[in-house]
């Protein structure tokens, strides 16, 4: 059950840092390619610093926390797309989401090997 609440605490971790990350980028493309104002690099620019510090908060600096958080950005940006862009994903979408969550649900089971 510990170990449970680790990968539920872990997991939520990884979602916050992914959507930092996202905001941090999102903001100067609204800017770049948009014409909003130039005002949004601020902000963007502290969504970019929480990312940078929340990656200190996950388990382990290690390859295996960001390549099983890279599974998790995945999704987030995709449901980012469907509903920030308003785009509507496709079944490739879906499936390169779940390949990719699998792909981390290996690397996640090998932690307690190593």
């Amino acid at each position: 059950m510990d170990q449970l609440i680790v990968i539920v605490k872990t997991a939520g971790l990884f979602v916050v840092t992914a959507l930092a990350e996202i905001i941090g980028c999102y903001l100067p493309y609204l800017w770049l390619r948009q014409g909003r104002s130039a005002w949004l690099l601020l902000p963007a620019a502290l969504s970019l610093s929480l990312f940078a510090w929340l990656l200190t908060l996950h388990p382990a600096a290690s390859g295996r926390i960001y390549a099983s958080y890279g599974g998790v950005y995945v999704v987030t940006a995709l449901l980012w797309l469907r509903f920030v862009d308003g785009a509507r994903l496709t079944a490739s979408d879906w499936l390169g989401a779940a390949i990719t969550l699998a792909g981390m649900g290996v690397i996640v089971m090998g932690w307690q090997r190593a």
